[in-house]
């Protein structure tokens, strides 16, 4: 599934969108390069969970928390240079905490995730189509986020305002 947004207030609106179809224990895993919108999504979705505290991105603090209508934790493990150093990071607690857990840069953790995750790819889309054009490719990974499909895509179109790509 794929789709686009066209500023940062629409990406924030997808993750808004998505916020009501999220449970306790449930993992988003955020790709994409430097600039491309992980930490906006992530501010987005800690609004629709009632965060009131500012959300930037952890790259130094790797993890913060925040309580709202569940637990959010949001990691940023960027400077992870291997799989070991996620034991620092206290991954498996975290993920045991019934919190919803956002990973940016989360490809050298997938072996620790669990057997469901939404993993959202974001990419800048060519300069010619807008500075603020984000494209958006979504993996739904386990039954638990494959059963949620279509509100997943019906959530993500609604918050983008837009058709699929």
């Amino acid at each position: 599934m794929q789709f686009r947004t066209t500023s940062a207030a629409r990406t924030r609106a997808v993750a808004a969108a998505l916020e009501p179809l999220l449970e306790p224990g449930d993992v988003v895993l955020l790709s994409g390069d430097l600039g491309a919108g992980k930490t906006v999504f992530t501010q987005g979705l800690a609004a629709a969970l009632g965060v009131v505290e500012q959300v930037t991105s952890p790259t130094f603090t790797l993890a913060q928390s925040f309580e709202g209508r569940l637990r959010l934790h949001h990691l940023d493990v960027y400077r992870l240079e291997n799989l070991g150093e996620v034991l620092d990071l206290d991954l498996p607690e975290l993920l045991d905490d019934d919190a919803v857990v956002c990973v940016e840069w989360g490809e050298v953790v997938i072996p620790e995730l669990p057997r469901d995750f939404l993993h959202l790819r974001i990419r800048l889309a060519d300069p010619d189509e807008g500075v603020d054009v984000r494209i958006f490719d979504i993996e739904l990974v386990g039954q638990s986020w494959r059963s949620r499909a279509l509100a997943v895509e019906t959530a993500c179109i609604s918050g983008a305002e837009a058709a699929p790509c």
